[in-house]
């Protein structure tokens, strides 16, 4: 692979990069800012990329690492920097109708509500479609890890919206 292929293959996986650093990061800013890193990097370093690999795989490594690095960081800041959670963006779909809009920012707010340790598997297998033994890799987790971390957030989840319909 030379460098104008891979910079395609990159340029193609954007979408789903910037999902996942959203899923991360969980605003849109932040979300911009860690995918801008996580490319800069792929960039310097494409040639230690193994072409035989999918390449979205070796991008959400970067990406899951830069964020990491970026938690450490604030950590030592104490806190600087850290924007409230209820100010995400929401880049699942475009929706054709107010009501879908909503509906899909409600379910953006209940991944986002259940923490990065259950969202981040939930992400990478529902949405992504990646298999449990990927997203564990991934993660750098066993693979019976992502399996009963997406068990319990999908109970979390339709818990939420059960507790939600008896109330309405």
């Amino acid at each position: 692979m030379n460098a104008d292929q891979f910079k395609s293959e990159m340029i193609d996986l954007l979408p789903r990069l910037r999902r996942f650093a959203i899923s991360l990061a969980r605003t849109g800013p932040d979300a911009d800012d860690l995918l801008q890193d996580a490319c800069s990097t792929a960039l310097l370093k494409w040639g230690q990329y193994d072409s035989s690999q999918p390449l979205d795989r070796w991008m959400f490594r970067i990406i899951r690492n830069h964020w990491i690095s970026e938690i450490r960081k604030r950590k030592v800041r104490e806190g600087e920097g850290q924007v409230p959670a209820e100010d995400e963006t929401i880049e699942l779909s475009v929706q054709s109708t107010v009501v879908e809009k909503l509906a899909a920012q409600q379910i953006c707010q209940k991944v986002s509500s259940l923490g990065a340790d259950l969202s981040q598997p939930l992400l990478l297998v529902c949405a992504e479609g990646f298999s449990y033994k990927e997203a564990a890799e991934m993660l750098d987790v066993p693979i019976g890890t992502v399996m009963s971390r997406i068990h319990r957030a999908r109970k979390l989840l339709l818990t939420e919206i059960n507790v939600q319909e008896n109330l309405q």
